[in-house]
């Protein structure tokens, strides 16, 4: 059995729960932040199997759920120009936005929005329309903003004149101060996300530890990670020594991924964001730097922020910060559905309520 093969054996996963089970004697609320652990914790079963004891709270980690209702209203009004050609990824077609619309209806309307793989993808869509506008919805976290980032230099080096990225990248760590900050939240420890950390490392995590003194660990995504992770979560709470711990060094370096990072921080510079349900958040998001201006879509005529009101009857917010599970608000898996989805968290196969819909049902 290789190193790899050893994070799924049921036998292994089975003493460690075993183990969790009998060290875990007093209440925990754990809180992930990372929408493939939200669908692993369901899918394998784990949820269902965790001591009393332990409580698991979905937080704000898919990118589609905190994207804020004012930037996908923006995302509508760019759709709604003859000039211009919207490029994304496909989870964000069905995310609703005011007055119920969302990209899937603006395409139907005759909006030109086209569903990519890569932000590379958008730069070939843009070298094949050089008569319009291409603008790729830069939705996402640490994870996919260094990709965003090499493409607009590669477009850059191709004089690509009509390809633009709306920058609304969003940064994890300022998340994580928001919610450790509200005294309404009620989080004990915190699973840190995996494919974040393997871009931006360790490091700066370390005030969750150190400033709020809650444990946690970043891990991966096989069963046998997050049991191990949540152990030694128990151990830190034990002995009353909270850290943050780096489980899944087969992925994470502790200073990240060098390469990834500086081509970020050539490209984009810490900004103030908006997220859903979390609202303003200092330097927790990305805007592009002066020096690749000419391909930020923020900087088109007439594109702005706009106030926008919350879904009407929609407790993403809620759930996003771990406030209230997605079982408990009234139009979970009656008006909202996967079919009929009121808010993103019902649309992204990442999101909470999704999960819950698909997996809770099962149990």
């Amino acid at each position: 059995m290789n190193s790899f093969e050893a994070f799924k054996d049921p036998a292994l996963c089975r003493a460690l729960l075993a183990r969790l089970i009998d060290e875990a004697d007093t209440p925990l609320r754990f809180m992930e932040v990372c929408g493939t652990h939200t669908v692993s914790i369901f899918q394998s079963g784990l949820r269902g199997l965790l001591p009393a004891t332990i409580t698991h709270v979905t937080g704000p980690g898919c990118p589609v759920c905190v994207t804020h209702e004012s930037e996908v209203a923006c995302f509508l009004d760019l759709a709604g120009r003859d000039d211009v050609i919207l490029a994304t990824f496909g989870d964000l077609m069905r995310v609703p936005g005011p007055k119920g619309r969302n990209l899937k209806t603006a395409q139907a309307d005759g909006a030109r929005v086209e569903v990519v793989y890569s932000p590379v993808d958008a730069l070939a869509l843009a070298a094949a329309n050089p008569g319009r506008t291409v603008v790729f919805l830069g939705v996402g976290f640490e994870t996919t903003a260094p990709a965003v980032a090499a493409t607009i230099k590669l477009a850059r080096e191709k004089n690509l004149r009509n390809f633009r990225v709306l920058s609304f990248h969003k940064l994890v760590p300022p998340a994580l101060a928001a919610l450790l900050a509200d005294p309404d939240i009620n989080v004990d420890a915190f699973l840190l996300p995996g494919h974040v950390s393997a871009i931006i490392g360790a490091a700066p995590y370390a005030f969750v530890a150190e400033k709020y003194r809650v444990p946690a660990v970043i891990t991966g995504f096989e069963p046998l990670d997050i049991l191990s992770a949540l152990r030694d979560i128990v151990a830190m709470r034990k002995a009353g020594a909270p850290a943050v711990k780096n489980d899944y060094t087969r992925v994470v370096a502790e200073a990240g991924n060098p390469v990834a990072l500086a081509v970020m921080d050539e490209v984009f510079a810490p900004a103030d964001a908006l997220w859903r349900g979390l609202g303003r958040i200092p330097a927790s998001g990305l805007t592009i730097r002066e020096a690749f201006a000419d391909y930020d879509a923020m900087h088109l005529p007439g594109v702005a922020l706009k106030e926008s009101p919350p879904l009407a009857g929609c407790r993403c917010g809620e759930v996003l910060k771990g406030k209230m599970a997605p079982n408990e608000c009234p139009l979970f898996d009656k008006a909202c559905t996967p079919a009929t989805p009121v808010g993103p968290c019902m649309v992204s196969t990442e999101g909470g309520c999704a999960a819950y819909h698909k997996y809770q049902l099962e149990l």
